[in-house]
């Protein structure tokens, strides 16, 4: 699975934040300017900014994440993408900037928004020496669900994420996936309308990573809103219908996949005779791809049907002629460069 190396954090709106050494004045609530959505928005972020000495580990970032997304935040480990969810759960405070989530301002009106999230940030922790379903009976007792329906919650829970068969076991006895796998149970207790997941899929097998996929998805069907932190591109690319990337804390690009992996206008050619397409392409030749097919960009007037028409009448084998896209890896390599996982 590609990944984009070593770094993480990154987002967008905080109002009247403190930090132990900068206080910052309490702003009044106010709409944010943004781009025009046709949904509301559940995460909103305007300048938001973390800095630790002379380092911004989050700089400046203006975050949209609108009601029914699967949003993938996507960036090295050290981009800034930890600390970014980490400030819109209230657990770490901005420099500067305003955050809204679920329409209230974190961290002034935490308490309203937190019990309506589910989250895993990082590795999720548990008690080794008791069962998943102990660990889930303590973690749905600190909330605000009635005990009368935990034993129901916690076992719905388990078995969602695949860990049915084992809630007894304790939890020193899991794997590093089945740990995962409880730490999204944990955040499925409360049937939250927004889940902010920092790495789900971290150790994982390839089996494993389908399945939170495919249980990610159905819960974003059921109305969940799903905000989604990863360096891994072929996880966001076959995940989430929105993706926002950050490099060295700043947000570099935010729009919606389908644009992301849009179409060039040139046209690839598959064919067992590639010497003889290639010399009947000529200069509407202008690449090649690693697995041999022909990246062509044909005439305005002719386009994909008057080239295989060309080459079908200059005697060349068609297997195939599809559209170029850009894929995500394409971009996120473009605009974040070289060394972004460094420092």
């Amino acid at each position: 699975m590609t990944n984009l190396g070593e770094r993480s954090d990154g987002a967008r709106r905080s109002t009247g934040v403190r930090t132990p050494s900068q206080p910052v004045p309490v702003q009044r609530a106010r709409p944010l300017p943004g781009p025009p959505v046709d949904t509301p928005l559940v995460i909103e972020t305007r300048g938001l900014t973390k800095r630790y000495g002379s380092r911004a580990a989050v700089d400046e970032v203006d975050l949209h994440v609108a009601e029914g997304d699967r949003y993938g935040f996507l960036g090295p480990n050290g981009s800034g993408k930890t600390t970014m969810v980490r400030m819109l759960l209230g657990l770490v405070f901005a420099t500067r900037g305003e955050i809204r989530v679920l329409g209230h301002e974190v961290p002034r009106e935490v308490h309203r928004v937190l019990p309506r999230i589910g989250a895993m940030v990082e590795g999720p922790a548990a008690y080794g020496h008791l069962s998943g379903r102990a660990n889930l009976d303590l973690l749905d007792a600190s909330g605000p669900g009635p005990r009368a329906g935990r034993r129901r919650r916690v076992g719905e829970a388990m078995e969602r994420v695949g860990l049915g068969g084992v809630d007894r076991r304790p939890v020193r006895t899991y794997s590093l996936g089945m740990r995962q796998r409880l730490g999204l149970a944990g955040a499925l207790l409360s049937k939250p309308d927004l889940l902010i997941l920092d790495e789900p899929t971290n150790g994982l097998d390839p089996h494993g990573i389908r399945e939170i996929r495919e249980l990610l998805i159905e819960l974003n069907h059921e109305g969940t809103t799903v905000f989604l932190s990863s360096h891994l591109l072929a996880e966001i690319e076959a995940l989430c219908t929105q993706v926002g990337v950050v490099d060295r804390g700043r947000l570099v690009l935010e729009e919606p996949l389908d644009a992301v992996r849009r179409h060039t206008g040139r046209v690839v050619v598959t064919t067992p005779d590639v010497e003889r397409a290639a010399a009947a392409l000529g200069s509407a030749l202008v690449d090649r791809t690693p697995d041999g097919g022909l990246v062509v960009s044909p005439a305005d007037d002719a386009g994909a049907a008057g080239l295989a028409r060309h080459l079908v009448g200059a005697g060349v084998r068609l297997d195939a002629l599809e559209p170029e896209t850009v894929s995500l890896e394409d971009v996120v390599v473009r605009i974040t460069g070289p060394g972004s996982d460094r420092a």
